[in-house]
């Protein structure tokens, strides 16, 4: 068995290389679809389903007529699902699950996704003409009665299983097992046997892993003695080897995130077994700007799991998930939804487990002081629907009544009153039913592809060990700091994965963006090298390239493929903002340095001691760029614009957004009936003006409200919320 990285190494080794842009289909978009491709999503797309759930919590004296006044007035504002149930002593899930359904609520997460699927035979079989539309056969009346019933036998199936086991099946994974090991490089006895047989299937020889772990390099032996002379020896002295050779290193994370996957696997099957229409769920309460890697989890592969079972999903509190960007909210909003929606191109992503309401005392530091009203709901969904997600499950419909989250997170207020935030939620939820099926036939347009390396990220945590935790988050800071420079800009983008690549994604993109990629492969050198010669724009900022896939010094030297793609060497990497500080024009730069030698690269800019700090290399039909400094995470933290700005026009180069909006924040959905556009307002009350350059439509709506709007006057926008536009082709 080989892991994934040498897996994707021998693709790229083979010259995998970005697919061509098909006039009719220019930014890949039936690749996108197929990157994810399965039975399950294929049904998930038929029946387009668009979940609108909460967390109903069962409060002290409240019996059937309560539910059943809770639940009617869930209906008639929009939403459809519960997304868990909570009871008091004396009741189960499953007696609650049977009084939603009778209501109209689909008692799972998952709501329609759960259905069996609409096939032929089925049509057939309730006697529905295989050629009526879809949105007709999905109200149809004998189609209704039928998915109803099978739900309602799902509800007693568990019921019987709850009674004869005493616990219910397993129904989604968590992001995180600490069965083998705490976080990081910790591992229990067991762990340490385990990742001991796991290093032989992977490397084979003690040759290779000699090799692979550095021991031809000094000072990094076990013990500082000789390399491993044999199996036994590696069994003798692994424990000895500490934490100066960073390859072992990754590779426990690795071992970490490729056990806790065969865990989700049984899991899945032991739940398809069960039943095979219900929905999986794979993701788990991590927040995305947590340092993954080193937590031993890798969502992508996670998500890749969900292609056969199910649907991907991060959850999404701001008091938990949001402390690494020092809770900011309204960008991030997009961020993590983005990555979690770009790690499943093609599948069925969304929030399934997401705020509701105020957060004050329950999050994992405390002491965020937020506000969760129909403003920041609105920026909320309307962010996570322009990110992809397609449905949400809100924690929670009503708050629990004491102790831990007494009076938080809910949709409903203290007294257990509809508030605005409910009425909001609810107005979206309606909207994103009606236009389902755009929605799941949608696609993000992207200009820039901003590069997502697990491996990368997991070199980071390598480097992470003696006390320097902060480097785990290097990377992390570097993806919001290119991602708030390309929002603030309205420059459309995605995340792409190095997976993503191999499979011919690149083409997608104009722009490749890299950000603090310190673990460069050789292979994913030769692979930006085609992306470069078939006309992408390639653009790298530092430390990117400063070890290659083993953690040994990446050659940069002349005649090394490093340089022959972007025409510098690095001769050393330095530091700015404590005893030097350089500048690009007025600009101070902080961070790592790059020492540039351009060899055939033109110098575009220089730092203000003349050294070069930005350099371009034309490559076949494309251009590669080296920014000597940390770009990226120079934005990372908000009122950075001059650096923003001096960023953007670099990534860009000559290529044009498709769409202009200077007064707020506007995300865009491309559809074959109409586009949707979010607008974002993380101020006061303004008027913002869209400029749609070659688009034109035939008419355009407010999606909440059906108002027709003229976009050649400015769109009103509320203080601090945000705003649906639905504009027909």
């Amino acid at each position: 068995m080989r892991t994934r990285f040498f897996w994707l190494c021998s693709l790229l080794s083979v010259g995998a290389m970005a697919q061509p842009r098909p006039a009719d289909d220019p930014f890949l978009h039936r690749l996108y679809d197929r990157l994810h491709a399965s039975p399950a999503q294929t049904k998930y797309r038929t029946i387009a389903p668009m979940p609108i759930g909460a967390v109903y919590v069962q409060q002290p004296g409240e019996g059937e007529t309560e539910m059943r006044a809770h639940f009617r007035t869930m209906k008639q504002l929009g939403f459809n699902a519960l997304k868990q149930i909570m009871t008091v002593p004396g009741w189960t899930i499953e007696q609650v699950q049977l009084i939603a359904l009778e209501e109209g609520i689909i008692p799972w997460w998952y709501g329609e996704g759960g259905w069996q699927s609409i096939t032929p035979a089925l049509l057939k079989t309730l006697d529905i003409p295989v050629n009526t539309p879809m949105a007709e056969v999905r109200q149809h009346p004998r189609m209704l009665a039928h998915q109803q019933e099978l739900l309602r036998q799902r509800i007693l199936k568990s019921d019987a299983l709850m009674k004869a086991t005493g616990k219910p099946l397993k129904d989604r994974s968590v992001a995180y097992e600490p069965e083998l090991g705490g976080r990081g490089f910790d591992l229990t006895d067991r762990g340490k046997q385990l990742f001991r047989q796991w290093v032989r299937q992977q490397y084979g020889t003690i040759e290779r892993l000699n090799q692979v772990w550095n021991q031809n390099h000094a000072g990094l032996q076990p013990g500082e003695g000789d390399p491993f002379a044999s199996w036994d020896d590696f069994e003798k002295r692994y424990g000895q080897l500490g934490n100066k050779e960073y390859r072992h290193l990754h590779d426990i994370l690795d071992f970490k995130v490729e056990h806790s996957l065969e865990s989700i696997r049984q899991t899945c099957e032991r739940f398809r077994a069960f039943d095979s229409s219900a929905v999986f769920r794979g993701g788990g309460e991590i927040g995305l700007f947590h340092p993954l890697a080193w937590y031993g989890v890798d969502l992508e592969r996670v998500a890749d799991l969900m292609t056969r079972y199910g649907s991907f999903y991060p959850s999404i509190h701001f008091a938990w998930h949001y402390g690494e960007v020092n809770y900011e909210l309204v960008r991030p909003f997009y961020m993590q939804a983005s990555l979690a929606n770009d790690f499943f191109k093609g599948g069925w992503a969304a929030t399934w487990e997401s705020t509701g309401g105020p957060q004050q005392f329950s999050g994992g530091r405390g002491g965020a002081d937020f506000t969760v009203d129909e403003g920041t709901i609105t920026q909320f969904l309307l962010s996570q629907i322009a990110a992809g997600f397609r449905g949400w499950g809100a924690w929670a419909w009503n708050a629990r009544t004491a102790g831990w989250e007494a009076g938080e997170y809910a949709l409903l207020d203290r007294h257990n009153q509809v508030t605005a935030r409910a009425v909001r939620m609810g107005q979206i939820g309606q909207a994103a039913n009606r236009y389902r099926d755009e929605l799941w036939a949608a696609h993000k347009e992207p200009i820039v592809g901003v590069l997502y390396d697990w491996h990368n990220e997991a070199t980071w945590a390598a480097m992470s060990e003696s006390g320097r935790e902060e480097f785990r988050l290097r990377p992390m800071q570097a993806r919001v700091g290119i991602s708030r420079a390309l929002i603030n800009a309205n420059i459309p983008f995605e995340y792409v994965t190095t997976p993503d690549l191999a499979k011919g994604l690149g083409g997608r993109y104009r722009v490749l963006y890299v950000p603090a990629q310190v673990s460069l492969s050789r292979d994913l050198v030769r692979q930006l090298g085609g992306y470069v010669r078939q006309g992408g724009r390639l653009v790298m900022d530092v430390p990117s390239g400063y070890y290659d896939e083993f953690t040994a010094l990446l050659s940069t030297k002349a005649g090394s493929e490093f340089e022959q793609l972007t025409g510098v060497t690095i001769r050393d990497y330095q530091g700015s903002g404590v005893n030097r500080t350089y500048r690009l024009g007025t600009t101070p730069v902080s961070g790592m340095i790059a020492t540039l030698q351009p060899t055939t690269a033109r110098v575009v800019s220089r730092f203000d001691d003349g050294q070069p700090a930005i350099t371009e290399q034309t490559a076949g039909r494309g251009t590669a760029v080296v920014l000597g400094y940390e770009a990226a995470r120079m934005c990372f933290r908000p009122g950075q614009a001059a650096a923003e700005n001096q960023l953007i026009s670099q990534v860009l180069g000559n290529n044009q957004p498709p769409y202009r909006c200077t007064d707020a924040i506007v995300y865009r959905l491309a559809a074959p009936a109409a586009d949707h556009y979010f607008f974002i307002n993380d101020g006061p009350a303004r008027t913002a003006s869209l400029t749609t350059g070659a688009i034109r439509y035939k008419a355009v709506v407010d999606a909440l409200t059906n108002e027709p709007l003229d976009l050649n006057r400015p769109v009103p926008l509320d203080a601090n919320s945000g705003r649906w536009i639905r504009a027909i082709r």
